[in-house]
């Protein structure tokens, strides 16, 4: 796959790096870049050899947001010719252009929740507007104390509510806390992040990435099936109307992976790590 503003590796163990790579735009979202991220993500819907992923950012930024150099031809009523292979902006009227735009965009976001694999985001720096949205919908977060998340669109005169910035913010920290965040758009660093319940780990900046292979090797050793039926089952407790509802996915979940030979394997190596002696092969 090849790829002009990310990078995609996926190494023999099942561990996938996915790297904003516009380094001297610190990230920042383009319409090819968000085009690539759907390609990606769509092919991920049904990669099964990718067991985990580690999203993280070129340079010294995670992701600036959206590009707004790029974002002022959804204003335009001319069709620029360099822009026509993207459909939402082959329409003459601005209003059209925004809607498909923001549609776009949003649909990103359903994907990183919707693919099987666990998704670890690393932050080093500013992750503002879009990049703050896409480490949200992140499963894990490991930052650094030069790690900045920023609500940047209640800033430049827009709602601070965007791509699903609302949605996961209070869940992760509360809603009064997230409300702040929301309503002012500070800058919220490193260490404040790990105060507050946003991030899981803090770690020196050279560590990033070793400390996010600590933790997708240790997933590794679990089931492939389980792993993809646990984050299924995170997602439909985010919206559950009920206990009694996640309960009866989560029954029906350890039958499938209890049925598993990938269960076996699993269990198989929990215990011959504690006794070598002990195995179920």
């Amino acid at each position: 796959m090849n790829f002009e503003t990310i990078k995609w590796e996926l190494q023999e163990n099942g561990i996938g790096i996915l790297t904003l790579n516009r380094p001297e735009k610190l990230n920042a979202i383009s319409f090819q870049m968000e085009e690539e991220l759907h390609s990606i993500l769509d092919q991920l819907i049904v990669n099964l050899n990718c067991r985990v992923i580690i999203l993280k950012g070129a340079g010294r930024a995670f992701c600036a947001g959206t590009d707004l150099q790029e974002g002022l031809i959804l204003n335009s009523k001319k069709i620029q010719e360099n822009y026509k292979k993207y459909y939402f902006l082959d329409v003459t009227e601005p209003i059209k252009k925004k809607i498909y735009y923001q549609w776009r965009i949003s649909q990103i976001i359903l994907k990183m929740r919707k693919i099987s694999q666990p998704i670890i985001a690393l932050i080093q720096g500013p992750a503002a507007g879009g990049g703050l949205s896409f480490i949200l919908a992140a499963d894990i977060r490991i930052v650094s104390e030069e790690a900045q998340f920023i609500n940047s669109p209640i800033n430049i005169g827009l709602t601070g509510a965007d791509i699903g910035a609302s949605y996961f913010l209070p869940r992760l920290i509360g809603m009064s806390t997230a409300a702040e965040i929301l309503y002012i758009g500070r800058t919220v660093n490193g260490k404040e992040a790990k105060e507050i319940g946003l991030v899981n780990r803090l770690v020196e900046k050279d560590k990033l990435l070793d400390a996010a292979m600590e933790l997708a090797e240790e997933m590794l050793k679990k089931s492939p099936i389980g792993l993809r039926m646990t984050k299924k089952a995170i997602n439909l407790s985010l919206d559950s109307p009920s206990l009694d509802t996640i309960i009866q996915f989560e029954n029906s979940s350890q039958v499938i992976t209890f049925s598993s030979k990938d269960m076996n394997e699993a269990s198989s190596a929990f215990f011959e790590k504690r006794d070598p002696k002990y195995s179920l092969k």
